[in-house]
């Protein structure tokens, strides 16, 4: 080979002298001779990927006859526009690979070119490994590239050593930033942007001993380290060693202050020097840099300062560290001046290009780097569901939070980020977090304490993690069950989930927002404005989606009762942010058509921001506002105009920011209406604290996940069950009994927890920490059940039978009906009633986050329970099914006969449900006796009740109650269209205050019950 070529392929080096040198005989990856599928994560396989379909490289296993080994190679072709390239996962179900005992990768690469080119000039590719982490997808990149200069085939040496971390991406924020070689996870190739070629590749091995200088790294506390003006920054650089074992070798560490925007001499005294840790030292060894940090007294702006390290005998870090002098003695910075103040004094120093970057936010994972943080001024990251740094712990969550928030801190004015996560159940991105019943059944609860307490948790285990933002709770009013999002509804009517709303009190603290600075709080959001649960079935034009997304027909006098009036509350409620609906609404009679909400001036700066007073800041959801009508600038132009303060872009940060400026250059937004977001954007992260404390406060992570937290969603869990028959008393089971357990959901906590749990549609199986109904079923009642799935296990000798059936996991449109999905149980779910019912007394629990079809069944089924989506404290069902606690929950929503009556709500002029909203059956009290006399007893109850102004006082909801119960008993399973219409109609007149009117609706339905026999 040429000494040309040689010098064209560094820092990678030729075959032959490395093939000489070799310790150990090479260890085979792939040979491609079939021994490895296509397949995808997470088995082992080989996958194309890219940007769009057309990047995705089409790859096979070809026989040929110059095969450098076997018969077989693998190639493709590529014609990339975007990114694209191909990777082996290696399977997650089985341990890493440790690749510490060799040098580096090898592979076979057939070269394209007629002839070779100068060294360097043939097209690029680019080489990583996946090193720790959790699996492939969520593991640590280390790349290098090599040049296709060459004609036929040529064996490519990667040493590892010459691998560096990915700064550009890395799928997980990154994890240590030190290549282990001790997990590894797979390769990946990269090719060239904007050229056709082919390529092949053969033969993929492991080669040599390790690299000396590979075996010791020199790892920093981080990129940055911030100081006081007149302080001393110290930098600490620490030994590490694969294996933990002392150093072979010395280590030096030569240092130089130098570059930044600090000047030396009069804001720091420049230093240089070296350190050094002699052979022998132990793993974990560490020096500090000390660099002064010298005081002018003079008002600053944050300055920076770099410091060069040289290391010699190990691997030097990732990135060199940047000291941060800390901005000093302007007004935004003193914490005696009120807010406002604050906010005023900073806005005012801001350029146009700050004040943009603060309205950006961006999804994590599509930052090219971590210095577009700073560089673009970014005002907020987020996590979209499922995405997660690897580990997926909580402990990683606060570490990831604050690498992001600590490149914020180079910013002039260091204006901290403010995260936000969907933690819509719980903080449900992270594992072992505690996961609450989704919020119907909380709404199925009807226990304003329960609601409050269970954002209390989560806010607790969200801000421990570092993220003081939750774009939580929906306070959508779901009147089509239909809809994928139902089950993040309290429930179907308005003044249900206007109740509910003390869970953003749990979550944000008082309402003037004064406990925001709290480390168990956080912001909350209110979401979707509005109407995004009454889009009518087949108006979405988002992809495969029926309902979600579409277009909502009211009347004005409708949305303001229905899917307003949730949001007055909010705001009086004091929650600091609203999200808007990706839906739009089109009012009935006005011909103007449907306006999509991200659009909607009227509603936003109207009646939010002016007639309701909402002074907190408007985010947008995911990529919402490309969904307006017209080009990207006219999104833009037209979103900030109609009053969001924050887009959510996720991942065209810098064309939204780019535009954004634009448009106020050219006058088509105001700078007024910028000044404004920003303003309302800063005022939250004043309250939130995040000034003087941007980083997490990681005293909580302990309480994550912990038997405390647990306790709440245990007892939410059992106030959310539903018992909607329960005939010859089956329920509560006897811890004596013999109980057969069956069906698709009783053992499954992926299915028990649904949508938005870990990953963004969830998934079955053990996806996190917590406990089934079977497992908590075995605890309540050791060594009485017999747990057969599908009830094919012998049926005989048992006293009672559970069969718990119901949904597999799905959110938003996904999970819309029609949309490969239906309200009916599976056939599977079907087999196992059918046999277990038909054999012995039996219960039967519906999992699901909205009614599910059972009527043609309900005679059979001697007890009917709606157990909705309770969680990973299966415990609690355990307690209600075995009578530690009573069953207490009523219907949220409307259980419907058939699918063609949906949509039907409470209120409705036609209303003949299977079971009507509120619907209850209890096991709290005996039902009280007397029948009609009892009734009217209970109403001259509710007239002084309600004369004293506590309706809806404890002792309100009591004579409610035993109404309800006296009325529910005598319906039984005589329910006709005249006695469900006014007995639902009673729990919405409960719950907004006329008890004297619920109690006569519920007389009513007692009499239509009379009527009819």
């Amino acid at each position: 080979m040429s000494a040309c070529l040689l010098s064209a392929l560094l820092p990678l080096t030729s075959a032959a002298a490395t093939v000489a040198a070799d310790d150990f005989p090479p260890v085979p990856i792939d040979r491609f001779e079939g021994e490895v599928p296509f397949a995808r994560p997470p088995a082992d396989g080989i996958f194309a990927w890219g940007s769009d379909a057309d990047d995705h490289p089409p790859l096979s296993l070809a026989a040929r006859s110059d095969a450098p080994e076997g018969g077989k190679v693998l190639q493709g072709s590529y014609d990339i526009s975007g990114w694209g390239g191909f990777t082996h996962d290696f399977a997650f179900d089985k341990p890493a690979r440790d690749w510490t005992a060799h040098r580096g990768v090898r592979f076979w690469w057939y070269g394209q070119n007629a002839a070779p080119l100068p060294p360097g000039s043939g097209r690029r590719v680019h080489f990583e490994i996946k090193d720790g982490g959790a699996n492939g997808e969520a593991s640590e990149l280390w790349t290098t590239s090599f040049t296709d200069d060459w004609q036929g085939w040529h064996l490519v040496e990667i040493p590892f050593s010459q691998l560096e971390y990915r700064t550009d991406y890395q799928p997980v924020g990154g994890i240590d930033q030190v290549l282990g070689l001790t997990e590894i996870w797979g390769y990946a190739f990269t090719f060239p942007v904007g050229v056709r070629g082919e390529f092949a590749i053969d033969n993929v091995e492991l080669y040599g001993s390790p690299d000396p200088s590979r075996t010791a790294q020199i790892v920093t506390d981080g990129p940055l380290v911030r100081a006081q003006e007149g302080a001393s920054a110290g930098v600490r650089v620490t030994l590490g060693t694969l294996g933990g074992v002392p150093t072979e070798k010395a280590v030096t560490v030569a240092y130089a202050t130098g570059g930044g925007n600090a000047t030396a001499g009069r804001d720091y005294t420049p230093v240089s020097g070296t350190v050094t840790f002699p052979a022998g030292t132990a793993s974990g060894a560490s020096r500090t840099i000390a660099v002064p940090v010298l005081a002018d007294g003079v008002a600053e702006t944050a300055e920076t300062v770099g410091l060069k390290l040289t290391v010699t005998g190990a691997r030097a870090p990732a990135e060199d560290p940047r000291i941060v002098i800390n901005a000093h003695g302007m007004p935004y910075l003193d914490t005696a001046l009120p807010v406002r103040t604050r906010v005023a004094d900073l806005v005012s120093r801001m350029t146009l290009e700050e004040k943009a970057g603060q309205m950006t936010q961006a999804e994590r994972g599509a930052l090219a780097t971590q210095d577009d943080i700073a560089a673009y001024g970014l005002g907020s990251l987020l996590s979209g569901g499922g995405s997660a740094p690897a580990p997926n712990t909580p402990e990683a969550w606060a570490k990831m939070v604050d690498s992001y928030q600590s490149r914020a801190m180079t910013s002039r004015f260091q204006i901290p980020l403010i995260y936000g996560a969907d933690a819509v159940h719980g903080h449900n991105n992270v594992s072992g977090s505690t996961i609450m019943p989704h919020n119907i059944g909380i709404g199925a609860g009807r226990d304003t304490a329960i609601a409050e307490r269970t954002g209390e948790v989560t806010a607790a285990e969200v801000r421990a993690t570092g993220i003081p933002w939750d774009f939580a709770p929906c306070l959508c009013v779901t009147r089509d069950e239909r809809w994928g999002r139902s089950y993040e509804s309290f429930g179907e009517d308005p003044a249900l989930v206007t109740a509910m709303e003390t869970v953003i009190r749990g979550m944000q603290g008082a309402a003037d927002g004064s406990d925001l600075d709290r480390s168990d709080k956080v912001l909350a959001t209110a979401k979707h404005f509005a109407g995004d649960g009454g889009t009518g079935y087949g108006t979405s034009t988002t992809g495969t989606y029926t309902i979600d997304q579409g277009v909502t027909r009211v009347t004005r006098a409708e949305l303001e009762a229905v899917h307003l009036a949730p949001f007055t509350d909010a705001v009086r409620y004091g929650v600091g942010t609203v999200m808007p609906s990706y839906s739009s609404v089109d009012y009935l009679g006005d011909g103007l058509g449907p306006v999509k909400m991200h659009a909607n001036a009227e509603l936003i700066n109207g009646v939010l921001k002016g007639r309701m007073g909402f002074k907190g800041l408007v985010i947008s959801d995911w990529q919402a506002i490309d969904q307006i009508p017209g080009d990207y600038a006219s999104d833009v132009r037209t979103s900030v105009n109609a009053g969001l303060d924050m887009i959510m872009v996720p991942y065209a940060y810098q064309d939204f920011r780019r535009t954004l400026i634009q448009e106020v250059q050219a006058g088509r937004i105001a700078q007024s209406r910028v000044n404004d977001a920003v303003s309302r954007i800063l005022e939250q992260k004043f309250r939130l604290g995040l000034f003087e404390k941007p980083y997490a406060d990681t005293s909580g992570l302990p309480r994550v996940g912990s038997a405390e937290h647990r306790a709440v969603a245990r007892e939410a869990a059992a106030k959310s069950q539903v018992l909607l028959k329960n005939s010859g008393g089956v329920l509560p089971l006897r811890t004596s009994q013999k109980v057969y357990l069956a069906g698709s959901n009783a053992d499954d906590l992926g299915n028990q927890a649904g949508g938005w749990t870990i990953s963004w549609q969830g998934g079955s199986g053990a996806i996190t920490q917590g406990t089934t109904i079977r497992r908590a079923m075995e605890k309540a009642a050791p060594g009485t059940l017999t747990y057969s799935k599908d009830a094919s296990a012998p049926l005989g000798g048992h006293d009672a039978g559970v069969v718990v059936v119901g949904e597999t996991p799905y959110a938003e449109g996904v999970g819309d009906v029609g949309n490969g999905h239906d309200l009916e149980l599976s056939a599977a779910d079907k087999a196992a009633v059918d046999r277990v019912c038909g054999a012995m007394r039996c219960a039967v629990l519906v999992v699901s986050g909205r009614p599910q079809l059972i009527g043609d069944r309900l005679g059979d089924i001697d007890a009917l329970v709606a157990s909705w989506l309770p969680g990973t404290e299966g415990d609690g069902v355990a307690d209600v099914l075995y009578g530690k606690r009573a069953f207490s929950g009523q219907l949220p929503v409307t259980w419907p006969k058939s699918q063609s009556q949906l949509p039907i709500n409470v209120g409705d002029a036609t209303y003949d449900p299977q079971f009507p909203y509120g619907w209850g059956l209890t096991t709290l009290t005996a039902v009280p006796t007397g029948g009609e006399a009892t009734l009217e007893a209970l109403a001259v109850s509710a007239r002084i009740v309600q004369g004293m102004g506590a309706a809806k006082s404890e002792a309100g909801r009591a004579i409610a109650a035993k109404a309800r119960a006296v009325v529910q008993q005598r319906i039984g399973q005589k329910m006709t269209a005249a006695v469900a219409k006014p007995f639902a109609e009673a729990d919405h007149l409960l719950l907004t205050g006329d008890l004297k009117g619920a109690v006569a609706a519920l007389t009513t339905s007692y009499r239509a019950v009379t009527a009819t026999r």
